[in-house]
């Protein structure tokens, strides 16, 4: 066995932690890239006389992906606890390969009949599984490469990149929009927005080739590995954290599906609000995790969190009442922005509050199983309220009902950065070393 490598010890330099989230963006480009072209996707492998039925169809299998997801997690997670973070992280990126290219070739229904649905859900299936193990090992990686006091604007990233590659998908959508007709995007032009991130894999297994590693599996005894139980708790409101960030996430995403499918927007339009969720996390994700460094973790969570619910309903109603670009872009812009700000403090909170020798198996875990159960199912479950009920305003309730359900999970946590950590306790001791005064 080899000597192991002290844990408390190594602080990995910044350079090697845009290798892991360069590589976390390519993958959520590829994810998101299939929620923002579903209705296309929809018309070329599930086609229909019903458009919705299409476009259900289309999302059925978009969620398929996230099936598979917990089966990820609990594989590639528990790996990154066994054998290390960078070969899990290096195991999901390939996977993910595999997944973008086969979708991105896959024929149309039109040349190949059922196989070509079925090719599609396979390589949806895949994906899934890939990511379900991709969050867990990358979030460790970035919690145990920060300096101290760093934890999270270095886990900031983790986010930040998945907005970079939320504004890269609607760059392309835009662009490819803007330069083909309605007919040539349903041919061809969503598998160039596919084969974009195909073309990059090969860089992104290279960059994180070159990865030191956290983590050493040999320096935790069996024995030593802690107990799951008393965390069960910290899982519990995990699950539920998440599950209010990751349907801000995908409903955010479907701004682009809604916008075409049902306020009849025109496709540029629709692309440019996918432009603006990204530019919006992008640009306040990094500033959630400085500050939540500076005002903990609690505070960044609870305060985003009230001004968001607030702010859906109203949103909406603009969006669905004037149905301009302006209004579109200007609510998508707010509900993004607070979205971002909440979303970062919440994934440091649930990566710190774990111990190191159980972090990436238990992480993916329980972002896996979230994500699976609320996130993959979002966009299909507004799809069918707005179909059942007519109501446009379907997605803003059910953000609404998730957007309660996490600042009430926020308000229950306990504050977990370091620094903030070390104070309460240092005040508590302080307090204990005053003597009492018996007279």
């Amino acid at each position: 066995m080899k000597n192991a490598v002290p844990q408390t010890s190594l602080t990995v330099p910044l350079r090697h932690v845009a290798a892991v989230v360069a590589g976390n963006a390519l993958e959520f480009y590829d994810f998101l890239t299939y929620a923002f072209f579903a209705v296309y996707i929809g018309r070329t492998f599930f086609p229909s006389n019903v458009p919705s039925a299409s476009l259900l169809a289309s999302l059925a299998t978009f969620g398929a992906g996230f099936v598979t997801r917990p089966i990820g997690a609990w594989v590639i997670g528990k790996m990154g606890d066994r054998v290390g973070r960078k070969p899990a992280m290096i195991l999901s990126f390939s996977l993910m390969g595999v997944a973008i290219a086969g979708l991105a070739l896959t024929p149309p229904r039109s040349m190949i009949g059922i196989a070509a649905a079925l090719l599609v859900v396979f390589f949806r299936v895949l994906q899934g599984f890939a990511l379900g193990g991709e969050v867990g090992p990358t979030t460790a990686f970035l919690i145990e490469a920060a300096p101290p006091g760093r934890q999270g604007f270095y886990t900031a990233f983790q986010s930040w990149t998945q907005n970079l590659a939320i504004l890269a998908a609607g760059l392309v959508g835009f662009g490819l929009a803007n330069t083909l007709t309605a007919q040539q995007l349903q041919d061809f032009g969503w598998r160039i927005a596919f084969l974009v991130g195909a073309a990059i894999v090969p860089v992104g297994l290279l960059m994180r080739r070159s990865l030191p590693e956290t983590f050493h599996a040999e320096s935790v005894a069996q024995g030593e590995r802690p107990s799951v139980r008393p965390y069960l708790g910290v899982a519990v409101l995990g699950v539920l954290l998440i599950a209010c960030g990751t349907i801000s996430i995908y409903i955010n995403g479907y701004m682009t599906t809604y916008a075409i499918a049902t306020l009849h927007m025109r496709a540029n339009v629709s692309f440019a609000a996918t432009v603006v969720v990204g530019l919006c996390g992008v640009i306040f994700n990094l500033l959630s995790g400085i500050l939540s460094d500076r005002v903990g973790r609690k505070p960044m969570m609870v305060i985003p969190g009230a001004l968001l619910l607030l702010s859906i309903l109203p949103a909406f109603i603009v969006i669905t009442h004037y149905r301009t670009p302006a209004t579109l872009l200007g609510a998508t812009a707010v509900l993004s922005s607070l979205g971002a700000f909440a979303a970062v403090p919440a994934i440091v909170w649930l990566t710190e509050s774990l111990p190191k020798a159980i972090r990436s198996g238990s992480v993916a875990i329980v972002y896996a199983g979230s994500v699976a159960l609320f996130g993959g199912t979002a966009q299909y479950v507004v799809t069918w309220l707005i179909k059942v009920t007519g109501n446009p305003l379907a997605p803003a309730w059910y953000w609404t009902a998730a957007a309660i359900v996490g600042l009430s999970a926020a308000l229950a946590t306990r504050e977990s950065a370091p620094l903030h950590t070390a104070k309460r306790e240092t005040s508590s001791a302080s307090l204990d070393a005053i003597p009492s005064d018996t007279n």
